[in-house]
């Protein structure tokens, strides 16, 4: 009896299966193996290979990438892409007849079974290229600890499910493919998975372009990957560079390159360069925008029924998504909060800019870095989203919700000149005069409104919104119905953005309710487009790795009769020219906008609108602003007394907007239809009789003066 054959005996009286009894015949010595094989009935197994997990790329609205996503940091790349070298390096070290014996190298498997038994268990592995493929495909399938415990038991049985998947892989592919699966699969450290994510991120090139070198290490590193994982320390790179030269020696054994080759290759410093994984939110330049997108797809029903398959396709599908982003416009919003607030600074400005029409979220910035070095006074939050994206409580966002009460007037019929006597302090006359949408008495006799902004007296539509009245807009909401005003505000999207329940008290007009610059910009954006109100969107388009495509288009509705929204921008247009942004002044096209200041200057907006761009900004104190108020306080290199809407929000907004609608032609508003609303602003479209205005009249022409108090 042969050595071979009595190696296969002893093993099989020992009651082991070993994974060389399986092996397919080549050349003499195999044929005690195809024996055992048939007796012991193996035969192939059908492998299920998932999709290997890929990274995602995120693109800007121009293609230009800005962020990536990945569970493992891999470019899957053909196999004409690979350098010669590696592939001569990786199989000289790990399967020198790879292309010569079946699923298993006999020499190999029974070189390592030898070693097994006098062993007592599995010491040596001697698994082919194939094998090792199998193994990777298993332990990147499992999902559960146990399973892959199981991948990686040191047990016969693994090895010899292993044999009888790696029979069916290679009945199923040619060797090259075989080869591209293992390079595109296998982990070389560093966090690097696949011969092309490696090359780059150890030397900063394509697989195609690795030298001999830079070849021999990557393929050395695939044993032990954590061992010789260079960006672990001097004593990881000094294994690393052993290894290399071990599989120099062996190319040069085995003549596939020369002595003098290896010689001189083996001189060559290891030169780990270490480049810089593309990774996720906190290496973009667009840090918030990317986790806007980042939640997007995590929290949307749409990309996922679980969130355990939001997360596997955005880590794992190697998709490529196309956003909304406009870089032109970023760079406008980033320069402009720069110009007026520091990095440094306490209070943190935001900004979004949204597109009417569309809802596409062109643009996301803050003042401060995004990061977790409180030192630095980074932002680990999205200050300009709300919390289901990222972002925390919000700001108080003041008095930019009188525009939900003007709208609601406007609809209910009152024109443009209609107005109601203000004084510089309003009660509720009766605790009946606010009702919430429950149906509830919330008025508070007890409590008085005041003005921060503006005088008492007459004020009409226009000339309390101009000046900001907050006693002409509590006792406006009374007559309107506080539950139209804020059915009003939801119609356009408002929420809060902690996404508790609105807070609807009379006090709701004045913004007490905490908002997020994304949402309150979708608002705005909405009565530039007539009213069209559509959802925030940051994704039109999204590419799988088969180059599958998947367009998204804009969910928009009707919100408002496109004549009230017209009414409300002639009305927001008079903010820059005769009310609380005459200091400031207008961008040079047609423009609506509110400032928005709350008690004490806890808070500071500004939101406004162009047929074309609309945007809101906020300032507050992250630290809490009903603390760390507005008042005596220097931002941006600039004290002031107290910060209003005009003072810091409305000025970036200004300079935003110069600069993102640069040579965009403007659009002019839609004229206000004078025969329903009266006389208006800045145009009047001419009177056409419209015989279904059943308004019954003016809504102030019973003349009541509602309480007003002089304290």
């Amino acid at each position: 009896m042969s050595s071979l054959a009595r190696l296969a005996a002893a093993a099989t009286a020992a009651g082991v299966v070993a994974a060389a009894i399986a092996l397919p015949a080549v050349g003499g010595t195999g044929a005690a193996f195809v024996s055992a094989s048939e007796e012991l009935g193996i035969k192939p197994e059908a492998l299920k290979e998932p999709p290997l997990a890929e990274r995602t790329t995120v693109l800007d609205a121009q293609g230009n990438p800005i962020a990536w996503f990945y569970e493992e940091y891999r470019e899957n790349v053909k196999l004409a892409d690979v350098a010669d070298i590696m592939k001569k390096a990786i199989i000289s070290i790990e399967d020198y007849r790879f292309y010569e014996h079946g699923a298993i190298d006999i020499e190999g498997t029974v070189r390592a079974l030898a070693k097994n038994l006098t062993s007592g268990g599995i010491a040596q592995g001697g698994s082919s290229i194939t094998q090792q493929y199998v193994k990777q495909v298993l332990l990147n399938s499992a999902t559960t600890e146990k399973e892959k415990n199981a991948a990686l038991a040191p047990s016969y049985a693994r090895k010899l499910r292993e044999l009888r998947y790696a029979l069916a892989v290679e009945e199923k592919y040619t060797k090259d493919q075989i080869l591209e699966k293992y390079l595109n699969i296998a982990y070389f450290g560093a966090g690097a998975y696949g011969v092309e994510a490696a090359a780059k991120r150890f030397f900063g090139v394509n697989a195609s372009d690795l030298t001999l070198a830079q070849a021999a290490t990557l393929a050395g590193a695939v044993q032990d990957p954590n061992s010789t994982d260079p960006n672990l320390g001097k004593a990881q790179k000094d294994r690393l560079l052993k290894r290399r030269n071990v599989v120099l020696d062996r190319m040069a054994e085995l003549k596939k390159i020369t002595p003098e080759q290896a010689a001189e290759a083996k001189k060559q410093k290891l030169d780990y360069e270490g480049t810089d994984i593309p990774g996720g939110c906190s290496t973009s330049p667009y840090p918030y925008y990317c986790m806007y997108v980042r939640a997007e797809v995590l929290s949307n029903p749409a990309f996922g029924k679980t969130q355990v398959a939001r997360e596997q396709f955005l880590n794992r599908g190697g998709l490529t998504i196309q956003t909304t982003l406009d870089p032109k416009m970023q760079r406008a919003a980033e320069q402009a909060i720069r110009k007026h607030v520091f990095a440094g600074d306490n209070p943190v400005a935001a900004e979004a800019l949204v597109q009417p029409g569309t809802g596409a979220i062109k643009a996301m910035a803050a003042s401060r870095k995004y990061g977790t070095n409180k030192r630095k006074k980074e932002m680990s939050i999205n200050v300009v989203a709300d919390a289901v994206h990222g972002g925390g409580i919000g700001f108080q966002a003041g008095s930019t919700f009188k525009t939900f009460t003007l709208l609601t007037a406007l609809k209910k019929g009152y024109k443009l000149n209609d107005g109601l006597q203000a004084g510089s302090g309003y009660r509720a006359p009766y605790y009946s005069s606010f009702k919430n949408c429950k149906g509830e008495n919330i008025g508070d006799p007890t409590h008085t409104v005041t003005n921060d902004e503006g005088g008492g007296g007459f004020k009409t539509l226009q000339t309390g919104t101009w000046e900001s009245v907050n006693t002409f807009f509590v006792a406006l909401e009374q007559k309107v119905g506080l539950c139209d005003t804020v059915k009003t505000a939801k119609s356009l999207g408002i929420k809060r953005s902690d996404g508790r329940p609105l807070q609807e008290y009379e006090t709701f007009t004045l913004g007490i309710n905490e908002m997020d610059p994304v949402t309150v910009a979708t608002a705005y954006a909405a009565i530039g487009a007539r009213g069209k109100y559509c959802e925030p969107m940051v994704i039109t388009k999204i590419t799988d790795r088969n180059g599958k495509v998947t367009n998204y288009r804009p969910k928009c509705r009707q919100a408002l009769d496109p004549e009230v929204a017209d009414a409300a921008a002639d009305i927001l247009s008079g903010v820059f020219t005769k009310g609380t942004m005459k200091g400031v002044g207008g961008i040079g096209r047609p423009a609506g906008g509110k400032t928005g200041t709350t008690d004490d200057q806890a808070t500071a907006w500004f939101a406004g609108f162009t047929p074309d761009l609309a945007g809101a900004v906020s300032i507050g104190d992250p630290r809490g602003s009903q603390v760390h108020k507005l008042n005596n306080i220097t931002i941006g290199g600039t004290y002031y007394g107290s910060v209003f809407g005009a003072s810091i929000p409305g000025p970036i907004w200004k300079d935003t907007m110069i600069s993102a609608l640069k040579g965009v032609p403007p659009t002019e508003f839609t004229p206000v239809n004078p025969e329903r609303f009266g006389g208006c602003g800045a145009s009047c479209r001419p009177v056409q009789h419209n015989q279904d205005d059943d308004r019954g009249g003016d809504p102030f022409d019973d003349g009541e003066i509602l309480t007003q108090l002089d304290e």
